[in-house]
């Protein structure tokens, strides 16, 4: 009977300490309902990758509002202290932005109209109205983020650089709804294929000319270089240096050659299919 009983604690046990990870991956199975059914993957002949989102399609199908409030509610009561780790805490948080950047461009629409930037929602071309970036308006285990503490005060900030879990690469993983940004996956960010998915995502996305492209011995690079060009030192000693440790081997030694950076303007279009002209 003592075996008996300490066989079922050491279970018990190993189903507790497991719990964290099932509760993780599944917390995100709304916002996977939604990718599945409406992101456009397209795969570029030279292995870049561009990906947009069929909002209007996903507002026509009466789910999508059942869905939302499901990974809305999810979100609201999961405790990320449970998180288990670097890989674990990053996927998280990296779906949750992307999440509420979606159901913000889904639920908040002017006049009943989608936006057609999200700078439409204030910020940059209307300084006395929050930026989207900026609105406290997300709930997670019950307190209220907003997007850019998601990425520059979690995935970003000190108490992850402390830890070394801070990871540059993230600026080709959260994604800002915009044409410019690095492209959005149908697959979920797990704890399993994090490393992969975000080498992958930079790679290709330096694969794509809205990223990276030479011209001479100039190479031209998103603006993500210029705004968060600490980031990128900090990572790899530069932003040349990084593109050269995360690009494809032919981009990377192209770069290695150049002798001058300049950056692409950075297009603010919303990610729909018809702003693609790869996909419409």
């Amino acid at each position: 009977m003592t075996f008996f009983r300490g066989f079922l604690g050491a279970v018990l046990c190993s189903w507790l300490l497991a719990l964290p990870a099932v509760a993780s991956a599944g917390v995100y199975d709304s916002y996977g309902q939604l990718l599945a059914g409406y992101l456009v993957e397209k795969n570029l002949e030279n292995d870049g990758l561009v990906t947009a989102f069929r909002y209007q399609a996903a507002l026509d199908d009466p789910k999508t509002k059942k869905h939302l409030a499901q990974q809305r509610q999810q979100l609201a009561d999961f405790d990320p202290a449970s998180l288990d780790g670097r890989e674990q805490s990053i996927a998280f948080w990296i779906n949750a932005y992307n999440f509420f950047m979606l159901e913000q461009i889904l639920t908040k629409r002017p006049d009943g109209e989608l936006v057609e930037s999200v700078w439409d929602y204030g910020g940059r071309l209307n300084p006395f109205v929050d930026s989207v970036f900026d609105r406290d308006n997300f709930t997670v285990g019950g307190r209220q983020y907003s997007l850019n503490e998601f990425e520059k005060e979690i995935l970003l900030g000190e108490e992850y650089r402390a830890k070394g879990w801070k990871d540059a690469r993230v600026h080709f993983a959260v994604n800002c709804a915009s044409v410019g940004c690095p492209p959005l996956r149908k697959q979920l960010y797990t704890a399993e294929n994090l490393e992969a998915l975000l080498a992958e995502n930079t790679r290709r996305a330096f694969n794509t000319d809205r990223h990276l492209k030479m011209d001479g011995d100039t190479v031209y690079v998103t603006e993500l270089f210029k705004w968060y060009e600490q980031d990128f030192t900090e990572a790899a000693g530069s932003g040349k240096a990084f593109i050269r440790e995360w690009a494809d081997a032919s981009v990377a030694n192209r770069v290695a050659g150049a002798s001058d950076m300049k950056y692409i303007d950075y297009d603010w279009t919303l990610n729909s299919p018809d702003n693609f002209p790869e996909i419409r």
